[in-house]
Protein backbone atom coordinates (compact mmCIF):
# COMPACT_ATOMS: atom_id res chain seq x y z
CA UNK A 1 0.00 0.00 0.00
CA UNK A 2 1.18 3.75 -0.79
CA UNK A 3 1.48 5.93 2.36
CA UNK A 4 0.01 9.17 1.94
CA UNK A 5 1.47 11.88 -0.30
CA UNK A 6 3.40 9.35 -2.44
CA UNK A 7 2.19 8.42 -6.08
CA UNK A 8 2.93 5.68 -8.23
CA UNK A 9 5.69 6.20 -10.71
CA UNK A 10 4.28 7.21 -14.23
CA UNK A 11 3.21 4.07 -16.67
CA UNK A 12 4.84 4.22 -19.85
CA UNK A 13 3.58 5.69 -22.77
CA UNK A 14 1.78 2.46 -25.13
CA UNK A 15 0.98 2.20 -28.71
CA UNK A 16 -1.57 -0.57 -29.46
CA UNK A 17 -1.64 -2.14 -32.79
CA UNK A 18 -4.90 -2.75 -35.11
CA UNK A 19 -4.60 -4.98 -38.00
CA UNK A 20 -4.23 -8.23 -39.91
CA UNK A 21 -1.65 -10.23 -40.94
CA UNK A 22 0.96 -7.83 -41.83
CA UNK A 23 1.06 -5.59 -39.07
CA UNK A 24 0.64 -8.54 -36.40
CA UNK A 25 3.53 -10.54 -34.49
CA UNK A 26 4.14 -14.08 -35.56
CA UNK A 27 4.64 -17.02 -33.56
CA UNK A 28 7.92 -18.94 -34.07
CA UNK A 29 5.92 -22.02 -35.99
CA UNK A 30 5.95 -18.97 -38.33
CA UNK A 31 9.10 -17.95 -38.98
CA UNK A 32 10.80 -16.40 -40.79
CA UNK A 33 6.95 -14.33 -41.26
CA UNK A 34 7.68 -11.36 -39.71
CA UNK A 35 4.70 -8.17 -39.20
CA UNK A 36 5.84 -4.77 -39.08
CA UNK A 37 4.34 -4.02 -35.90
CA UNK A 38 6.37 -7.37 -34.29
CA UNK A 39 9.54 -4.92 -35.22
CA UNK A 40 8.22 -1.60 -34.39
CA UNK A 41 10.00 -1.36 -30.60
CA UNK A 42 13.23 -2.05 -32.66
CA UNK A 43 12.67 2.06 -33.68
CA UNK A 44 11.55 3.18 -29.85
CA UNK A 45 13.34 4.36 -26.94
CA UNK A 46 12.60 0.90 -24.81
CA UNK A 47 10.46 2.95 -22.75
CA UNK A 48 7.54 2.88 -25.13
CA UNK A 49 5.82 -0.07 -24.97
CA UNK A 50 4.40 -1.48 -27.41
CA UNK A 51 0.62 -3.88 -27.68
CA UNK A 52 -0.01 -5.58 -30.59
CA UNK A 53 -3.27 -6.28 -31.17
CA UNK A 54 -3.05 -7.12 -34.69
CA UNK A 55 -4.79 -10.73 -36.12
CA UNK A 56 -3.98 -12.78 -38.60
CA UNK A 57 -6.87 -12.31 -41.30
CA UNK A 58 -8.18 -9.78 -39.81
CA UNK A 59 -9.77 -6.86 -41.49
CA UNK A 60 -11.71 -3.65 -40.17
CA UNK A 61 -14.85 -5.17 -39.70
CA UNK A 62 -14.01 -8.52 -38.46
CA UNK A 63 -11.77 -6.89 -35.46
CA UNK A 64 -14.22 -4.79 -34.95
CA UNK A 65 -17.03 -7.79 -34.91
CA UNK A 66 -15.02 -9.97 -33.23
CA UNK A 67 -14.48 -7.83 -29.70
CA UNK A 68 -10.96 -7.08 -30.54
CA UNK A 69 -11.22 -3.54 -30.54
CA UNK A 70 -13.63 -3.67 -27.68
CA UNK A 71 -10.56 -5.04 -25.33
CA UNK A 72 -8.25 -2.23 -27.10
CA UNK A 73 -10.96 0.56 -25.76
CA UNK A 74 -11.18 -1.15 -22.62
CA UNK A 75 -7.78 -1.26 -22.06
CA UNK A 76 -6.29 1.93 -23.82
CA UNK A 77 -6.16 5.02 -21.91
CA UNK A 78 -5.72 9.22 -22.26
CA UNK A 79 -2.40 9.74 -23.86
CA UNK A 80 -1.77 6.69 -25.96
CA UNK A 81 -2.07 5.86 -29.21
CA UNK A 82 -3.58 3.75 -31.33
CA UNK A 83 -2.37 3.00 -35.12
CA UNK A 84 -4.99 1.01 -37.48
CA UNK A 85 -3.70 -0.72 -40.69
CA UNK A 86 -6.72 -2.26 -42.59
CA UNK A 87 -7.39 -3.18 -46.45
CA UNK A 88 -5.73 -6.09 -47.66
CA UNK A 89 -8.75 -8.57 -46.11
CA UNK A 90 -11.28 -6.14 -46.31
CA UNK A 91 -10.70 -6.01 -50.23
CA UNK A 92 -10.76 -10.16 -50.66
CA UNK A 93 -14.26 -11.51 -51.80
CA UNK A 94 -15.61 -13.62 -49.05
CA UNK A 95 -18.81 -12.50 -47.77
CA UNK A 96 -18.36 -12.08 -43.99
CA UNK A 97 -14.69 -11.09 -44.33
CA UNK A 98 -15.24 -8.12 -46.94
CA UNK A 99 -16.04 -4.54 -46.53
CA UNK A 100 -16.63 -2.04 -49.04
CA UNK A 101 -13.99 0.86 -49.44
CA UNK A 102 -16.41 3.61 -49.91
CA UNK A 103 -19.30 1.49 -48.08
CA UNK A 104 -18.87 -0.20 -44.76
CA UNK A 105 -14.46 0.31 -44.44
CA UNK A 106 -15.01 4.30 -43.46
CA UNK A 107 -17.58 3.20 -41.00
CA UNK A 108 -15.65 0.35 -39.53
CA UNK A 109 -12.10 2.50 -38.77
CA UNK A 110 -14.40 5.88 -37.52
CA UNK A 111 -15.62 3.43 -34.96
CA UNK A 112 -12.21 2.33 -33.82
CA UNK A 113 -11.06 6.47 -34.02
CA UNK A 114 -14.04 7.63 -32.05
CA UNK A 115 -13.55 4.85 -29.46
CA UNK A 116 -9.79 6.55 -28.65
CA UNK A 117 -10.99 9.27 -28.82
CA UNK A 118 -13.29 9.02 -26.38
CA UNK A 119 -10.69 7.89 -23.88
CA UNK A 120 -8.48 10.80 -24.78
CA UNK A 121 -5.57 8.54 -26.93
CA UNK A 122 -4.20 9.46 -30.02
CA UNK A 123 -5.84 7.42 -33.33
CA UNK A 124 -3.67 7.24 -36.46
CA UNK A 125 -4.21 5.52 -39.34
CA UNK A 126 -1.88 3.31 -41.68
CA UNK A 127 -2.48 1.85 -44.54
CA UNK A 128 -1.28 -1.81 -45.50
CA UNK A 129 2.66 -1.99 -47.31
CA UNK A 130 2.03 -3.45 -51.24
CA UNK A 131 2.55 -7.12 -51.58
CA UNK A 132 4.54 -8.80 -54.16
CA UNK A 133 2.72 -8.36 -56.89
CA UNK A 134 5.04 -8.55 -59.94
CA UNK A 135 4.14 -10.65 -63.14
CA UNK A 136 6.13 -12.34 -65.15
CA UNK A 137 6.25 -9.78 -67.65
CA UNK A 138 7.78 -7.70 -64.74
CA UNK A 139 4.89 -5.83 -64.18
CA UNK A 140 3.82 -4.67 -60.81
CA UNK A 141 -0.11 -4.23 -60.28
CA UNK A 142 -1.79 -2.92 -57.14
CA UNK A 143 -3.59 -5.40 -54.97
CA UNK A 144 -5.86 -2.86 -53.85
CA UNK A 145 -6.24 0.76 -55.00
CA UNK A 146 -9.43 2.00 -53.10
CA UNK A 147 -8.83 1.11 -49.79
CA UNK A 148 -6.05 3.78 -49.21
CA UNK A 149 -7.89 6.53 -50.83
CA UNK A 150 -10.62 5.87 -48.63
CA UNK A 151 -8.58 5.49 -45.88
CA UNK A 152 -7.19 9.29 -46.72
CA UNK A 153 -10.11 10.73 -47.14
CA UNK A 154 -11.29 9.55 -43.86
CA UNK A 155 -8.28 10.68 -42.36
CA UNK A 156 -9.08 14.31 -43.54
CA UNK A 157 -12.75 14.12 -42.75
CA UNK A 158 -11.31 13.21 -39.02
CA UNK A 159 -8.45 14.94 -39.22
CA UNK A 160 -7.16 12.36 -37.75
CA UNK A 161 -2.82 11.34 -39.07
CA UNK A 162 -2.41 8.82 -42.30
CA UNK A 163 1.08 7.37 -42.91
CA UNK A 164 0.58 6.16 -46.57
CA UNK A 165 2.99 2.93 -46.61
CA UNK A 166 0.88 1.51 -49.03
CA UNK A 167 2.03 3.76 -52.01
CA UNK A 168 5.64 4.33 -50.17
CA UNK A 169 6.09 0.73 -50.15
CA UNK A 170 4.91 0.26 -54.05
CA UNK A 171 7.43 3.09 -55.32
CA UNK A 172 10.09 1.07 -53.34
CA UNK A 173 9.14 -2.17 -54.80
CA UNK A 174 9.04 -0.55 -58.20
CA UNK A 175 12.90 0.87 -57.66
CA UNK A 176 13.81 -2.70 -56.26
CA UNK A 177 12.13 -4.62 -59.24
CA UNK A 178 11.32 -8.25 -59.39
CA UNK A 179 14.27 -9.25 -58.21
CA UNK A 180 15.12 -6.61 -55.46
CA UNK A 181 12.01 -6.94 -53.60
CA UNK A 182 12.04 -11.07 -53.34
CA UNK A 183 14.19 -11.15 -50.82
CA UNK A 184 12.02 -8.66 -48.93
CA UNK A 185 8.72 -11.45 -49.28
CA UNK A 186 8.69 -15.19 -48.27
CA UNK A 187 10.81 -17.41 -51.07
CA UNK A 188 12.53 -20.28 -49.39
CA UNK A 189 13.65 -23.01 -50.96
CA UNK A 190 12.86 -26.57 -49.81
CA UNK A 191 15.08 -27.34 -47.04
CA UNK A 192 15.72 -24.02 -45.88
CA UNK A 193 13.80 -23.37 -43.11
CA UNK A 194 12.99 -26.11 -40.64
CA UNK A 195 8.97 -24.17 -40.56
CA UNK A 196 8.83 -24.76 -43.83
CA UNK A 197 10.50 -28.04 -45.30
CA UNK A 198 9.19 -28.12 -48.82
CA UNK A 199 9.70 -24.28 -49.33
CA UNK A 200 7.26 -21.71 -49.34
CA UNK A 201 6.78 -18.85 -52.12
CA UNK A 202 4.04 -16.21 -50.29
CA UNK A 203 4.14 -13.08 -52.05
CA UNK A 204 1.87 -11.41 -49.31
CA UNK A 205 3.95 -11.78 -46.42
CA UNK A 206 7.28 -10.48 -45.21
CA UNK A 207 10.65 -11.40 -44.29
CA UNK A 208 12.38 -9.60 -41.28
CA UNK A 209 13.70 -7.22 -43.86
CA UNK A 210 10.71 -6.34 -45.36
CA UNK A 211 9.28 -5.74 -42.00
CA UNK A 212 11.75 -3.67 -40.69
CA UNK A 213 11.49 -1.31 -44.20
CA UNK A 214 7.98 -0.96 -43.87
CA UNK A 215 8.15 -0.35 -39.96
CA UNK A 216 11.04 2.15 -40.38
CA UNK A 217 9.14 4.27 -42.41
CA UNK A 218 6.11 3.99 -39.77
CA UNK A 219 8.25 5.42 -37.17
CA UNK A 220 9.79 7.98 -39.13
CA UNK A 221 6.57 9.53 -40.28
CA UNK A 222 5.16 9.77 -36.68
CA UNK A 223 8.11 11.73 -35.82
CA UNK A 224 8.05 13.51 -39.07
CA UNK A 225 4.42 14.48 -38.75
CA UNK A 226 4.88 15.24 -34.98
CA UNK A 227 2.36 12.65 -34.25
CA UNK A 228 4.86 11.34 -31.16
CA UNK A 229 7.62 12.95 -29.65
CA UNK A 230 11.02 12.92 -32.04
CA UNK A 231 12.68 11.20 -28.85
CA UNK A 232 10.53 8.82 -29.06
CA UNK A 233 12.67 6.94 -31.96
CA UNK A 234 15.73 5.77 -32.31
CA UNK A 235 18.20 4.12 -35.51
CA UNK A 236 15.84 5.50 -37.95
CA UNK A 237 18.64 5.76 -40.15
CA UNK A 238 20.80 2.19 -39.09
CA UNK A 239 21.71 0.28 -41.85
CA UNK A 240 21.58 -3.32 -40.37
CA UNK A 241 20.64 -4.94 -37.69
CA UNK A 242 21.90 -8.46 -36.77
CA UNK A 243 19.58 -11.72 -37.18
CA UNK A 244 19.19 -12.24 -33.18
CA UNK A 245 17.17 -8.37 -33.05
CA UNK A 246 14.08 -10.02 -34.71
CA UNK A 247 12.33 -12.58 -32.21
CA UNK A 248 9.12 -14.74 -32.77
CA UNK A 249 6.76 -15.16 -29.50
CA UNK A 250 6.89 -19.22 -28.71
CA UNK A 251 3.76 -20.74 -29.90
CA UNK A 252 2.06 -21.11 -26.38
CA UNK A 253 2.62 -17.50 -25.35
CA UNK A 254 1.10 -16.41 -28.99
CA UNK A 255 -2.04 -18.44 -28.94
CA UNK A 256 -2.52 -17.62 -25.13
CA UNK A 257 -1.88 -13.41 -25.85
CA UNK A 258 -4.56 -14.16 -29.03
CA UNK A 259 -7.14 -15.34 -27.00
CA UNK A 260 -6.79 -12.78 -23.86
CA UNK A 261 -6.71 -9.90 -26.47
CA UNK A 262 -10.33 -9.86 -27.12
CA UNK A 263 -14.10 -9.31 -25.68
CA UNK A 264 -15.14 -11.27 -28.05
CA UNK A 265 -14.88 -14.73 -29.86
CA UNK A 266 -12.25 -13.79 -32.46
Amino acid sequence: MLSEGTHQPPRPPRIFLAGGSATVTREAGKAPMTGWGQVLHLFLTPGIEVVNCARAGASARTFHEWGRLDWILANIAPGDYLLMCFGINDAKPEEWLRTEAYGDFPVHLRAFIDGARERNAHPVLVSPPESDTYDVHGNLPRSITEYPMAMADVAAECGVPYIDLYNQSRHWWAELGPAGVRPFFINLEPGEHPDYPEGLRDPGHMMPAGAIACVRFVAYSLVAEQVVPAHWAVDLDRAHFPPDAVTWLDDATHHELTQARTLGTG
